[in-house]
């Protein structure tokens, strides 16, 4: 049934639908998708409808943001490094004030705006952008087969409720050819807060890398209480097994080839450090210098003071999918202070909080854009490639460097 008849029976239906009882609706609805071909829910839907609506046009919802708290929310966004919508969202109330402080006038209609917008809305607003970020992730370390008796396996979830318990691991910069010596990048993460820690080392040398964790374990400001690592020799050592004991930490690995028992820093791995380096070479002394001088700065505060992130509550499997619950983005800061809070603040978490009241997030985000301009003329590029060596691609830290694009959208307005 098609054209006027389908039109006739539908009025028809809908007066009956209308004044009938719950299990006569149920037999008039089977009688009108038998007669029709409709799915039901769609027949439900049409039969629901006031009469006449069919020809009236549909009424279009109207734009609640305007283009110019989308531009600044895209702003933050690239000068943030490309957060996802719910850190983002978490961090648009941290970032607006350094706005004002650089004389960009918002109005507050427009803050209003901007801080309304919800996560959905931010993922269908920067759809497209987004594509243009995905990159592939690969490492080079391999599993060590040294000692592993010695160091228990840790295969349940992380039950822990302070901080000081990290995962670690190693980031190799080998760039296409594994060959000969070249920098890595050791990445610790606090699984309770979320905070992060990145030094780099020429080569994978035990000594090396237990150098690079008691200097991070001398900067973050919590006592370290255990270390989780994989099976790779630069960790499962003598040197390391021997420090841990000596300051009382607890050593412990995942299994072998099960990247998920340490899930939380190889997502740091790349946030950290891939998304920023890339897969390029870096085999100097010079390049871990400059490196490290990233590391050690403006990274690691614009992560840890800036940047929220979420942490996994719950993961349960309803039929055949499985579903997570998050909770709310919080800065690794922010964590800490929660943890502190009915007790003295230790003097370390203070002098944080008083460091991130004064500190531009803009301006950091254009200084590691500039640092890492450095550190690109210390790759080394095969000779093939060393014509276009100096192209620059466009950095994760950057809406085109830092401030420029900020500037172009108030001009804009």
């Amino acid at each position: 049934m098609a054209g006027e008849r389908l039109k006739e029976a539908l009025e028809l239906y809908r007066k009956r639908y209308r004044g009938a009882a719950r299990q006569a609706r149920s037999r008039l609805l089977d009688e009108f998708c038998s007669l029709s071909g409709y799915h039901r829910k769609y027949a439900t839907a049409l039969l629901n409808r006031p009469q006449g609506a069919e020809g009236q046009p549909r009424r279009e919802r109207g734009v609640t943001y305007s283009a110019a708290a989308l531009r600044v929310v895209e702003a933050v966004w690239k000068a943030a490094g490309h957060p996802w919508s719910e850190r983002l969202k978490a961090l648009l109330p941290l970032w607006l004030p350094w706005l004002r402080r650089q004389g960009h006038q918002l109005s507050a209609e427009l803050e209003r705006e901007i801080l309304a917008i919800s996560p959905r809305q931010i993922d269908r607003r920067l759809k497209d952008k987004k594509r243009r970020l995905k990159r592939r992730l690969y490492g080079r370390t391999k599993p060590g087969t040294l000692l592993k008796h010695q160091v228990p396996i840790k295969t349940g979830p992380w039950e822990v409720s302070e901080p000081g318990y990290v995962e670690v691991d190693l980031v190799s910069h080998s760039g296409p050819s594994a060959r000969g010596e070249f920098g890595y990048s050791v990445n610790l993460t606090d699984v309770h807060l979320g905070w992060c820690e990145t030094r780099a080392v020429l080569g994978r040398g035990q000594e090396g890398v237990v150098a690079a964790l008691e200097e991070i374990r001398g900067t973050v400001p919590f006592a370290l209480r255990g270390i989780d690592s994989d099976n790779g020799s630069e960790f499962i050592n003598y040197h390391l097994i021997r420090y841990c004991r000596e300051h009382d930490i607890q050593f412990t690995r995942g299994r072998p080839y099960k990247k998920d028992d340490n899930a939380r820093v190889e997502q740091k791995n790349w946030t950290h450090v891939r998304r920023l380096l890339g897969w390029e070479r870096y085999d100097t002394a010079e390049a871990i210098a400059a490196m490290n001088n990233l590391y050690r700065g403006e990274l690691r505060l614009m992560m840890n003071l800036f940047q929220p992130s979420v942490k996994l509550l719950e993961k349960r499997r309803v039929g055949a999918r499985l579903r997570r619950r998050y909770d709310a983005a919080k800065t690794p800061l922010d964590r800490l202070v929660a943890f502190h809070s009915g007790q003295v603040m230790p003097a370390s978490v203070r002098a944080l909080l008083a460091l991130r009241e004064k500190t531009d997030p803009f301006e950091l985000a254009r200084i590691i854009e500039g640092k890492l301009r450095r550190i690109e003329l210390f790759r080394s590029v095969p000779a093939a490639d060393r014509i276009g060596a100096a192209a620059r691609r466009t950095a994760p830290l950057s809406p085109q460097g830092g401030r420029a694009a900020l500037e172009t959208t108030h001009a804009s307005r």
